[in-house]
């Protein structure tokens, strides 16, 4: 008892977040080690970021600091922060320390736990994969293909559609792969947080799910650490139980700002636009953790905001060295209706190689992609001037690209309560097969609509053939009345 004694703190200094704690000389926490600060009511959990010197350490808290003061006993846990893992966590809702936030009855003692820190499989034993996780998503099996066990990002302002693409995506994990999901909510709004909790719920997806928040009302620390918790559950159903695991981080860059924050309260000087020094090392130490090793892997879906639709900000840029896929939400394509806003010019994929995904499913892509950045580059013209002015080729070219743009639309399984419109889910051979369909003319005498928000092109037939019929029973109507 006196051995324990001798080891723990006293806190010297609380300013908000940050917390100077006083230790015995020969008892100085290490870098990332947990700190337990006794209060009159829960313990609060901090997290040594720096030695003050031989006898003093200060720490980001991962809990709110009110009720703390100074003289307070702190523990040193002599370890990172540990966190449940394994079945017990799916179909939970539990933030960064692994503290149940459901409602539910708690973890027990016997809980298998580990450690948020952690380092990175070494690249010997990476298992680099080319396999497709087919989403069902028309525009991004097509034009920016995922890849299962690799690391995807969804770039877009506020207002896109990023929270919308990634629910969608969980929905495909559940009912295509079986697989088990682990859902991250860092930094967003805690009425985003409930509301997928009740959606999910009601859904059943919730049973393959183990969902880690730490929300904006939470303290900077606990931003901060939250992708870290939810990664750690990834890594053991992945080298323990040999999963695959469907990582989902909304936002990622909620991950950025609160070390940013962090490293202003620890006092560092900040670099360009104001980020943190370090925030290279940061994204490096989480995004490197992402890797299949063996025969499970996981499968990393990030959504990224980008702060005043700035595709030049540090921190966008340094999340996107990382990953395989680039999906770019469009705010133009937004206000046109056209959902999802995927940007198919912007996207891609390392994956988009004949080699890879076959000739096919190369060349359609490729010249998907040619209709309409040509399209786009007759926008002023047609603005303008308009369609008349075109020659017939370029006019038969915006013609296709505009079908294609909205061949592409779709609409998705969670959007159905708010829109009435079936989700769909549509195999990679049919949007294969409906794109060289438009590109060989098959669809230019159609209405545009008819394309708009369908699945295949069987059916975008079916609604033609509707659209033809009405209006023919609506003009022999005219006639007999006149």
């Amino acid at each position: 008892m006196a051995e324990s004694a001798s080891i723990d703190g006293k806190v010297l200094a609380v300013r908000g977040a940050i917390i100077d704690v006083a230790f015995p000389a020969d008892h100085l926490p290490r870098i990332n080690d947990a700190l337990r600060i006794e209060t009159d009511g829960e313990p609060v959990l901090a997290e040594v970021q720096a030695h003050l010197g031989d006898t003093a350490v200060r720490a980001i808290a991962l809990q709110a600091t009110m009720g703390l003061k100074r003289g307070s006993r702190v523990e040193n846990t002599q370890g990172p922060v540990t966190v449940p893992v394994g079945d017990v966590v799916l179909g939970r809702l539990i933030d960064v320390t692994g503290t149940v936030r459901d409602n539910g009855a708690a973890f027990g003692p016997e809980t298998i736990r580990r450690p948020i820190h952690r380092a990175a499989p070494p690249l010997s034993a990476q298992t680099g994969k080319t396999t497709l996780f087919v989403t069902g998503i028309k525009v991004l099996d097509l034009l920016a293909p995922l890849p299962l066990g690799g690391k995807a990002a969804m770039f877009g302002g506020a207002g896109v559609g990023k929270t919308v693409l990634v629910m969608e995506l969980i929905q495909a994990m559940v009912k295509s792969y079986k697989g088990i999901s682990v859902f991250a909510g860092v930094g967003e709004r805690s009425r985003e947080g409930h509301e997928m909790l009740l959606d999910m719920t009601a859904s059943r997806m919730l049973e393959r799910t183990a969902l880690v928040y730490g929300q904006m009302n939470e303290p900077p620390g606990a931003r901060w650490r939250v992708p870290m918790t939810a990664l750690s559950i990834a890594e053991y159903f992945r080298d323990e139980k040999q999963q695959n695991v469907l990582l989902l981080m909304d936002n990622i860059f909620r991950f950025v700002q609160a070390g940013a924050e962090v490293s202003g309260l620890l006092g560092r000087l900040p670099s360009r636009v104001g980020y943190q020094p370090t925030l290279a090392s940061e994204v490096a130490a989480l995004q490197e953790r992402i890797a299949s090793v063996g025969d499970a892997s996981v499968t990393a879906i990030e959504a990224v905001y980008v702060p005043a639709d700035d595709f030049t900000d540090p921190a966008v840029t340094t999340i996107a060295a990382h990953v395989d896929s680039t999906v770019v939400l469009s705010r133009a394509m937004a206000a046109e209706g056209m959902y999802p806003a995927v940007d198919p010019i912007a996207s891609s994929s390392t994956l988009l190689e004949a080699d890879v995904v076959g000739k096919e499913h190369a060349d359609t892509a490729v010249a998907v992609r040619r209709a309409i950045e040509h399209y786009r580059e007759l926008q002023d013209v047609i603005a303008l001037l308009g369609m008349d002015e075109l020659g017939a080729a370029d006019r038969k070219v915006v013609q296709r690209a505009r079908r294609l743009q909205r061949f592409l639309s779709q609409p998705f399984v969670v959007t159905e309560a708010f829109t009435g419109i079936p989700g769909r889910s549509v195999s990679l051979a049919d949007t294969i097969a409906g794109c060289k369909a438009i590109l060989s003319g098959v669809c230019d005498d159609w209405q545009e609509n008819s394309l708009y928000m369908v699945g295949t092109i069987d059916e975008a037939r079916q609604k033609e053939e509707a659209g033809r019929q009405a209006a023919g029973a609506a003009s022999a109507s005219g006639e007999r009345a006149a």
